[in-house]
């Protein structure tokens, strides 16, 4: 325990005030063997971050662990800039392998800074570039990154108030939240009434838009609050994006690579975008950014998007082992039926509280938006968002050995991004776990919980 305090101190003398995930998780986790964890206490989480989805088999999958060190053993380059190395040449090979083949034909890849913000920064200036274009059309909810062009185009405001020099002419576009839609209409009529806006948004030669250099989207919007699309909403978007000559930009940062039992979560949709921006789970565990974009659109300049630690190397060992093991027969598939168990294993929790708004997302990306049932209406007809409840619900799922992260507006959506190696025993501890955190708020003094006597077993609206 005294080593603990020691960090404790530490932590809140030494590190900066914008650390994040420290705050909700004040343990220190000192080991870790595929969806679990542990703390310098000896304690087991269950975890259901994964590092943000970047760790898609886990903590220290022995595949990952074998390869790495192997290479560290071999003498092989340990840094090469962005010069060609076996580690470099292994990993494109696997990456063109796991790229939709009609994508994959005509794709070029640039390898990017280490994360996710860097690929989104490339797009912005290769699709700049390509067109002649300055505008660029996002959707309200994104989440791309923080680095200034990526911050640019988030749809959370709170990290950008203090902050100015955003680029200009950047548009959000109502995306098609079901749950809470922008239109107040149903699910079905909201993805209608979003494609119908941008299709005049394009059209309109009086818009006060210019015709953008690029369409950027997330597939399913993760920190926007786990919210899924349709099939049709997709083809819809391809279309209207193709007609209009606007490149159409999928960020598949942390959709990627089997989250949504895809390895792309565009690809259910069969749609053949312009560019696919891609991070986290790509790397295996370690920091690496890729885009892959259309041969036609490749009009930089040698430099014009450079970077010390593009094509990390011990990344490129470590993402090539994980996208062999994701193609292995069945891998995907146990996504998709392990994510469902546990989508109808949440679902039957909604039935029993009713502080659950909506449970809702695809393979192992889920979320289950957290409301004030009692609460008088938002304007578009909905409860109010409880994001009060959920930041107790985290720390009491801490407590109960479940490690689970929340966002979504208002900070009210509990976000289930578990290893992708996850069993559907496994979905039963997460379940046992979950449902004790939410039955414990009712016999916990919690201070200031908005309306959690309301979410009491059985209690409706």
């Amino acid at each position: 325990m005294v080593e603990l305090e020691t960090h404790r101190l530490h932590w809140s003398e030494r590190e900066s005030n914008a650390r994040t995930y420290a705050r909700g998780i004040d343990r220190v986790i000192s080991k870790g063997n595929l969806a679990r964890v542990y703390d310098s206490n000896g304690r087991e989480y269950v975890d259901c971050l994964a590092c943000a989805g970047a760790l898609p088999l886990g903590h220290n999958h022995p595949l990952i662990q074998q390869r790495v060190v192997d290479f560290l053993n071999s003498g092989q380059l340990q840094q090469a800039l962005d010069i060609a190395t076996p580690a470099k040449l292994a990993f494109i090979e696997q990456l063109y392998r796991v790229l939709p083949p009609a994508f994959a034909k005509h794709a070029k890849i640039q390898f990017c800074g280490p994360s996710g913000s860097d690929g989104i920064e490339a797009s912005l200036k290769l699709f700049k570039t390509a067109t002649g274009r300055r505008s660029v059309l996002v959707f309200q909810g994104a989440y791309h990154g923080m680095t200034m062009g990526s911050l640019g185009m988030m749809g959370n405001l709170e990290p950008k108030q203090a902050v100015s020099g955003y680029p200009a002419e950047i548009q959000f576009l109502p995306f098609p939240y079901g749950y809470r839609s922008p239109f107040g209409t149903n699910v079905a009529e909201t993805e209608r009434l979003s494609l119908v806006y941008l299709e005049n948004l394009l059209s309109d030669p009086e818009s006060g838009v210019t015709k953008p250099a690029m369409l950027l989207v997330e597939p399913i919007q993760g920190e926007g609050g786990c919210i899924p699309v349709s099939v049709e909403w997709l083809i819809g978007l391809r279309d209207i994006t193709a007609r209009y000559d606007v490149p159409l930009v999928m960020d598949e940062v942390q959709t990627g690579f089997g989250r949504s039992g895809d390895m792309f979560a565009h690809e259910w949709a069969g749609i053949v975008p312009d560019a696919i921006v891609m991070s986290k789970a790509i790397g295996g565990g370690y920091p690496l950014a890729v885009m892959a974009y259309h041969e036609k659109y490749d009009k930089w300049n040698p430099g014009a998007h450079a970077g010390t630690f593009r094509g990390n190397q011990i990344a490129l060992i470590s993402g090539a082992a994980t996208l062999e093991y994701l193609q292995r027969p069945g891998v995907l598939e146990m996504v998709r039926v392990v994510g469902l168990h546990l989508q109808q294993r949440l679902q039957t929790l909604q039935d029993r509280f009713s502080c659950i708004g909506e449970v809702r997302g695809r393979g192992l990306m889920l979320g289950v938006e957290l409301i004030d049932p009692n609460s008088e209406p938002d304007a578009l007809g909905r409860p109010q968002a409880n994001g009060t409840l959920a930041k107790a619900l985290k720390r009491a799922c801490l407590e109960y050995g479940l490690i689970i992260e929340s966002g979504g507006r208002h900070g009210a959506v509990m976000r289930f991004l578990p290893p992708l190696i996850i069993t559907a025993n496994d979905v039963d501890i997460i379940i046992q776990k979950f449902e004790a955190a939410l039955e414990s708020l009712w016999s916990t003094s919690v201070p200031n919980l908005v309306a959690f006597d309301h979410c009491l077993p059985g209690r409706s609206v």
